[in-house]
């Protein structure tokens, strides 16, 4: 049918083809509207700029406000979901260091996924397609802080899905921190009515001897990586006034055994040094209304030789049961240093040699 004089042809919208099948160079031109902003991004003495240019292989030069990027198609599209991502962060009056460069990256992959292929776009895959950002927990004091990668934006899914989420995985992960975080979210939104923080009083591989002071004296220097995540999410005077109060509780996990626990976020931290009759204690302990976290790091257990960690056992006979989560932290997941991240995957490659009898360089 010929249209008429006055009539135009409706105009074909572009489609995003970040994953083409031939993955030529490719030259990509942003302009950010504040140039503040954009200074904010690109970091200090251009580290931001330099780092993606090293994860992703591409080079990018910046000048004003703007910024072009070279580079194969695919890391080139890759880079640009880099720096919108890190612009809205800054815009949104959040940070933008390096390992907040670090979760942009890992942003970005789940971002360029949901370009998919036509071949792949039915309603079974669809479902499982990732979603286009990464889950978030907000507070007070530190507003929105958005997971860094997969695995943290599955955990913080978890943690408002189930009653029961384990965690488990290497030092620096955000283990601890995310699950503070989150008890924190649910007290200030009335979710819950207080916050009970435990772990288990095992020293790493010393004997201290006898603490001086009252109870909550003696347990300071175990329980000091929680209290130092609650301060980072909540004010020190509401900390000191809710510990006053009961709103916030700090206790060995030996003090668990009899009580119920309802109306509470119930966190226990390096659970790998429970026993199995101290982790079916406190999982017991669970009440209505109460939301329990329990995190861990199996390859670091300070038990007595020949004593079994009861995390890795709950975790065996727990994890399939419903209302219960449970998420596994990889080396790549480590975000408190590049260098941590590196000593974690050193260390998991002389145990797997080990474990295969190949001799350790």
């Amino acid at each position: 049918m010929a249209l008429k004089p006055t009539e135009r042809a409706p105009r074909a919208e572009p489609r995003p083809e970040p994953f083409a099948a031939t993955d030529g160079p490719a030259e990509i031109t942003l302009a950010f509207d504040d140039n503040r902003l954009a200074q904010l991004v690109f970091g200090h003495y251009d580290q931001n700029i330099a780092k993606i240019e090293r994860r992703l292989g591409v080079a990018a030069t910046a000048n004003g406000n703007h910024i072009v990027i070279r580079g194969p198609n695919e890391a080139a599209e890759h880079a640009r979901r880099v720096f919108e991502n890190l612009y809205e962060r800054v815009k949104a009056g959040q940070p933008a260091t390096l390992g907040d460069v670090d979760g942009a990256i890992q942003e970005g992959v789940v971002q360029g996924n949901l370009f998919l292929r036509e071949s792949l776009r039915d309603p079974l895959r669809e479902a499982e397609a990732p979603r286009g950002a990464f889950d978030q927990v907000t507070t007070r004091k530190r507003g929105s802080v958005r997971a860094r990668n997969a695995a943290q934006d599955l955990y913080l899914r978890l943690l408002k899905q189930y009653e029961l989420v384990f965690a488990e995985g290497p030092a620096g992960t955000g283990k601890t921190w995310l699950a503070v975080g989150h008890a924190v979210q649910l007290l200030e939104r009335g979710v819950v009515e207080r916050i009970i923080l435990s772990r288990p009083a095992v020293e790493a591989g010393e004997r201290l001897g006898f603490l001086p002071g009252d109870m909550r004296e003696k347990v300071d220097p175990y329980l000091r990586p929680i209290f130092d995540a609650l301060h980072d999410f909540m004010d020190g005077r509401m900390v000191e006034r809710g510990m006053q109060t009961g709103m916030i509780e700090v206790a060995p996990l030996a003090f668990m055994r009899g009580r119920t626990l309802t109306n509470a976020a119930v966190l226990l931290d390096e659970a790998q040094n429970a026993t199995s009759m101290q982790m079916k204690m406190f999982l017991t302990r669970l009440g209505e209304g109460s939301r329990m976290i329990v995190t861990g790091d199996p390859t670091q257990t300070d038990l007595p030789p020949g004593q079994r960690s009861g995390l890795s056992e709950a975790i065996g006979l727990c994890a399939g049961l419903e209302g219960v989560g449970h998420v596994v932290f990889k080396e790549a997941d480590v975000v408190r240093h590049d260098l941590v991240r590196r000593i974690v995957g050193a260390y998991e490659a002389s145990a797997r040699r080990t474990r295969e009898g190949t001799p350790t360089t």
